[in-house]
């Protein structure tokens, strides 16, 4: 069985998804970016701004499932320019604590923002057990 992530503060997406689907214990994130979850609008213009931005959209995602980037398991990211891999890399670095999810990062054809991030959580467990 799955559920719709849907929550106060999460505008509907501009095309034919859900922000996130839990299912079982685990949470799978669509696709973030750096914009303003209400207009739409992108933010920031550099590839550090829009990583913490995609981050941070991750994070309202996660934490409307009851998760937070703790609980991440598996990252995707997608950078419009693959030579930006370093500066996305030590942000990501500096939001992500050890030990890190796995990731795979990949250069893609965005169009209009410089990264797009996916992921999958696990959900906190109710016994405390993980």
């Amino acid at each position: 069985m799955k559920q719709a992530v849907n929550a106060p503060g999460l505008s509907e997406p501009g095309a034919p998804y859900s922000p996130a689907i839990v299912s079982g214990d685990f949470v799978f994130v669509s696709g973030q970016a750096s914009v303003d979850l209400d207009t739409h609008k992108v933010l920031g213009a550099d590839i550090v701004s829009q990583t913490e931005g995609a981050i941070r959209n991750l994070q309202r995602v996660l934490a409307a499932a009851g998760c937070s980037l703790d609980d991440v398991v598996r990252i995707n990211a997608y950078l419009a320019d693959i030579n930006d891999f370093d500066l996305f890399s030590q942000t990501y670095c500096r939001l992500f604590a050890e030990p890190r999810p796995a990731r795979t990062t990949i250069g893609a054809a965005l169009t209009g923002i410089l990264v797009e991030i996916d992921c999958i959580a696990r959900l906190p467990s109710r016994d405390g057990q993980s």
